[in-house]
């Protein structure tokens, strides 16, 4: 039986905590969340499914679950520039939400944004191992990334590394066609913008994190083996150290098994190197 723990339960998490029923990836749920009428909602709201799936809402029951997913925080919104500027207040929420790393044995995945920041800091100060922390989100960007490759009449799986964030890592040298500097720059650019239009015009992306979400946490509990972009502590991989962003990893029960070095072109490595370079600036302040 797997106990799934989700710590924040608005827009994703609360869809994660459904879709997590729903679809069997967790016969027991742990849910957290400050907001208590928002709590309370959420936990009526599963059990009217008439699921036989126990929801707690006990703090001390998140220690022995398999899975925790961190959702809690401020979401982005069309005044927030870029995921990176949540940090300041997401930040807050997440010190106060350490106990429960520090006392958890299982795998910590991290959705909150800015995720890359926000799963280095667990890590870290949550003193899990780095194999036992991922973060949220290069799914999701390969995903749009796939369909903007469709957009330009391009059919293959879109894989994006680097940041959630600004700083995304579009990888098209594993394409079967060569795509130019021009138009790889354009689609960068798309990509870097691409949730603005749901945020804007529903209040913040729900369905493609949560579908996601969930298709992370059935990796980690079945293993795959084709590799996952998701973001990982590095340890000296890509020639990167000192921060979390996304890298293609083999998942299983043990959390990372494996973090994948793929031969990247000079413009993708190029890209690659920023991305390190501005996570291991905002990281830094964690290490000591």
């Amino acid at each position: 039986m797997t106990r799934l723990a989700v710590i924040g339960t608005g827009r994703i998490g609360g869809e994660v905590a459904f879709l997590a029923g729903a679809l069997g990836i967790a016969q027991d749920l742990v849910l957290l969340d400050e907001n208590e009428p928002l709590l309370t909602a959420q936990v009526l709201d599963l059990l009217h499914t008439g699921w036989d799936i126990p929801v707690s809402t006990d703090p001390a029951d998140v220690r022995d679950a398999d899975l925790c997913v961190y959702a809690a925080g401020n979401p982005r919104s069309p005044l927030v520039k870029t995921r990176a500027d949540l940090l300041g207040v997401n930040l807050i929420i997440a010190e106060a939400c350490l106990p429960h790393a520090r006392r958890f044995g299982g795998l910590w995945v991290t959705v909150t944004n800015p995720a890359d920041v926000l799963n280095y800091f667990f890590q870290k100060k949550g003193g899990l191992d780095r194999r036992r922390c991922i973060g949220f989100g290069g799914q999701l960007d390969s995903a749009r990334f796939t369909l903007a490759l469709r957009g330009d009449g391009i059919r293959a799986e879109g894989t994006v590394l680097g940041e959630h964030g600004e700083h995304q890592v579009p990888v098209f040298s594993r394409l079967p066609a060569p795509v130019e500097i021009p138009e790889r720059e354009q689609i960068l650019r798309s990509l870097r913008t691409s949730s603005m239009e749901v945020i804007r015009g529903k209040g913040g992306t729900v369905f493609g994190p949560a579908v996601h979400i969930a298709a992370l946490l059935r990796a980690l509990l079945d293993g795959v083996d084709e590799p996952v972009p998701c973001s990982c502590v590095v340890e000296g991989e890509y020639g990167l150290r000192g921060c979390s962003l996304g890298v293609p990893a083999l998942l299983g029960k043990e959390g990372v098994r494996e973090i994948q070095e793929w031969p990247l072109d000079p413009w993708e490595r190029e890209q690659l190197e920023r991305a390190g370079g501005f996570m291991k600036k905002i990281c830094g302040s964690f290490d000591g």
